[in-house]
Order: C-alpha cells, then sequence, then structure tokens
C-alpha cells in the first residue's frame, strides 16, 4: 500500500492468493468470496436482520411521537436529542474499540441496543404516551449504537484479507442499503395490521439473533504489539492527530462531507414533491423520492464484482463523488419525475461506489490500532454531514427555489471534489 509505513499485521494464508478469474457477466456480479469466512458469514448474516429490524424502530419512533404531538417540530427535535449521543459516544466508542476485544464490546452494545427496544416495546404497549420518555430512550439507543459501529466496522479487517475489503464493505453496505428501502415499506404495512408496539418486539427480537451471532465470533482483542491503554480524551484526540498525520484519511472524510453536505437534497423532498411533482401525485412522488438513492445503492452493490479488481482506490472516491455531484445537479434540473428518480438512482450507485471504497482506504490505509477510532469518526462524518444538509438545503431551497438549490449543490459538489483532488494529490495517488 502507498501508505508510506510497513505493517506489522499478521498475514491470512487467502491474503497471499490472488482472485480467481471471473469471466462474462461474473465480473460484475457482486464478489461474495467473503462469505466463505465463518466468521466474517457470521458478522454480515447479524446485519440482514437487524438492517430491517432497525428500520421499524426508526419509523415507529418519529410516527409515535407526531402520534402524541400532532407536531413536526417535535419530530424533528428528537433526531437532534439522538445526535450528540450518537457523536460523542461514536468518538468514544472509536477509542474504546482500539484497547479492548472487539467482540466483546459488540455483545455488550448489542445487548444494550437490545434492552432499548424492549423498553421501547413497554412503553408504547402500556400506553405511557411521554415524548420525553421516548426521547431519553432515543438518546440511549443511539449511544449504544455509536459504542457499536466503530468496533463492528474495524472488526472487518480482521476477519477478512486485504484485498477481499472492497467485496466485504459492498456486501455490507448493500444489505444496509436494502434494510433502508424494505424496513420503511414494512413498517407502513405492519402498522395498521399490528401497531406500533409490536414493530418495537420484532426489532428486540431481530437484536437477539444479532448477540448470538456475535457470541460466534472469534475473539477479537487488540494485537499483541499493541500497547494497552485507557480509553479518554487524550486518545481520542491522538485519533484526530493521526488523521490529520495522514493525509488519505483526512481526504477520505472530506470526501464524504463534500458529497453529503452540499449534495444531499432530501430536506427539499416535500417541497418537491408538492409543487414540482404534484401532478404525479404528491405522497406517491415522496415516496420514490426517498426509495431512489437506497435502490440505487442497492443495485450498484449487486453489481459490484469490478470492486475486488481495482487499485486505485483514491480515484474510485473522486470519480464516485464527482459522479454523485453530476447525478445530484441531473436531478435538480428534471423537470420529470421519472428522470428524477433514474438521477437520484444513479448518485445512489455513485454512493455505494464512495462507501466501499472509503471504507476500504480506512481499514487498509490506518494501523489496527487505529481502525477503532478512525471507525469511530467514520461513523460521526455519516451521521453528521446529511443533518447538516438538512439545514443548509432547507435555507437555500426557501431562499433561492428547491430545483435551483439542489442543482446549484450538486454543481459545488463537483468543483470542490475536483479541486481538493488536484490540490491535494495524497488521495489521487493512492492504490492498493
Amino acid at each position: 500500500m502507498d501508505t508510506g509505513e510497513s505493517s506489522t499485521e499478521p498475514k491470512s494464508p487467502a491474503a497471499e492468493q490472488a482472485p480467481p478469474p471471473r469471466r462474462g457477466l461474473r465480473r460484475w456480479a457482486m464478489d461474495t468470496r467473503p462469505l466463505r469466512i465463518p466468521a466474517y458469514r457470521r458478522l454480515w448474516s447479524s446485519t440482514i436482520v437487524t438492517a430491517v429490524g432497525s428500520q421499524l424502530t426508526a419509523v415507529a419512533v418519529p410516527k409515535q411521537i407526531y402520534d402524541i404531538t400532532g407536531s413536526s417540530a417535535w419530530v424533528g427535535a428528537a433526531s437532534l436529542a439522538g445526535l450528540l449521543p450518537l457523536i460523542v459516544f461514536a468518538l468514544w466508542g472509536g477509542a474504546v474499540a482500539d484497547t479492548m476485544d472487539r467482540r466483546k464490546l459488540l455483545l455488550i452494545t448489542n445487548t444494550g441496543i437490545a434492552v432499548t427496544s424492549v423498553l421501547f416495546w413497554l412503553q408504547a404497549v402500556t400506553g405511557l404516551d411521554s415524548v420525553a420518555a421516548l426521547m431519553v430512550l432515543l438518546a440511549v439507543q443511539q449511544a449504544f449504537w455509536g459504542l457499536n459501529a466503530p468496533a463492528r466496522n474495524a472488526s472487518i479487517a480482521r476477519l477478512v484479507p486485504g484485498e477481499q475489503l472492497p467485496a466485504a464493505n459492498a456486501l455490507g453496505s448493500t444489505v444496509m442499503q436494502t434494510g433502508q428501502v424494505v424496513g420503511p415499506l414494512l413498517a407502513g404495512a405492519l402498522i395498521p395490521l399490528i401497531g406500533l408496539p409490536e414493530l418495537y418486539l420484532i426489532d428486540a427480537l431481530a437484536l437477539c439473533v444479532t448477540v448470538w451471532a456475535v457470541h460466534r465470533l472469534p475473539s477479537l482483542p487488540p494485537l499483541a504489539s499493541t500497547v494497552a491503554r485507557r480509553a479518554g480524551v487524550r486518545e481520542i484526540a491522538e485519533g484526530f492527530r493521526y488523521i490529520s498525520a495522514h493525509k488519505v484519511l483526512l481526504l477520505s472524510f472530506l470526501a464524504d462531507i463534500i458529497a453529503m453536505v452540499f449534495g444531499m437534497p432530501r430536506a427539499l423532498f416535500p417541497q418537491l414533491a408538492s409543487q414540482t411533482y404534484a401532478p404525479y401525485g404528491e405522497g406517491f412522488a415522496l415516496g420514490l423520492l426517498f426509495a431512489a438513492i437506497p435502490i440505487g445503492a442497492v443495485v450498484g452493490g449487486l453489481f459490484s464484482g469490478a470492486f475486488s479488481r481495482a487499485r486505485r482506490h483514491g480515484w474510485m472516491v473522486i470519480g464516485a463523488v464527482v459522479a454523485w455531484g453530476v447525478a445530484i445537479t441531473g436531478f435538480g434540473l428534471s423537470g420529470s419525475l421519472w428522470l428524477a428518480v433514474v438521477f437520484l438512482a444513479v448518485a445512489g450507485v455513485a454512493d455505494m461506489v464512495s462507501m466501499v471504497f472509503r471504507g476500504a482506504i480506512l481499514l487498509s490505509a490506518a494501523t489496527d490500532e487505529m481502525r477503532g477510532r478512525m471507525q469511530g469518526v467514520f461513523t460521526v462524518v455519516v451521521a453528521g454531514g446529511p443533518r447538516l444538509a438538512d439545514v443548509l438545503h432547507g435555507t437555500a431551497g426557501s431562499v433561492f427555489g428547491a430545483r435551483t438549490a439542489v442543482a446549484g449543490g450538486g454543481l459545488l459538489v463537483v468543483a470542490v471534489m475536483l479541486g481538493l483532488a488536484f490540490a491535494v494529490p495524497a488521495l489521487r495517488r493512492y492504490r492498493v
């Protein structure tokens, strides 16, 4: 790897083997080789269950808050209530993941999330109707998730050979994106049939499957060469210093910030559905707009076979972010709903490519003793970027109009990403 430092990690025998040649259409089909590794297969299988289950709770909480208050402002406040714990505990969780057995940390945090889902169910089934209780539970749930995500993502590099990291990331990202499509649709179908409390209960049961799968993982302690540390503010700050000293890591974070903050237009979907695409039916248009990007990401994942053959990971990130910006610009200029959906789906494909290769860079360019903290920052960036975009696009949409704000944001993504790529060459020079 072109990182300027030698790796002290043990090499898997599979890492020395060249990937088998794939011919014809199989060259483009999803690379499933990581699933041949039992430990990764267990981790991935648990994701299938929780990807859908977590979306049931993600729909149920705002629905219950709106039913209690009749106010969208309270729904937005609840979202912000979960953001601060997520940021704090993701950064701290990254430091913790670098100091203890990651399997043990996953067991603790998944159990905590499951208990929180049971508490969501109890407050709903008893008719508590307390917004304060829901916001507290949401904050606790997001805190556990912030602790869980860095350990989960950092563990992948210990379970699969280095050349299979893009394939492993594609498999995981595809499942999560599929959950974002199937979960809300399933929640919408189940609420009239079984009610809100049962959605929380289904999520809790799904998390029990996750705990069982994590229990069967091998132990993942810090490597022998890693010096034992505590997980405090100094260690978190050390992670940020590590990022600033490794430009390729810093640029991978900046690439996602550029794409999401300037180019994620979801805050304007309701306005576009009610104004530009109203002739198609406002509810129908809104549903399509929200589903289009995840559907595109799933399609990109299903045809991700070429990812494993790519070696210029930096250029793949740059190209994906630029493609995202171009697609978002096309979406902003589209007067037709169907054309808009196509552009959003293309943006979803680009987002999948960006996620896969940014994840591969983080796992391959960082040493194992720093991977938890890198994934903690990654979690904060992924969660915080779209929320900042909601504020930026919502303000720009009211000032300039929705379509102008979307198209302008897409063009800004292209200009800023290309400018950064050529001003700082570390990302475009990075290759495996």
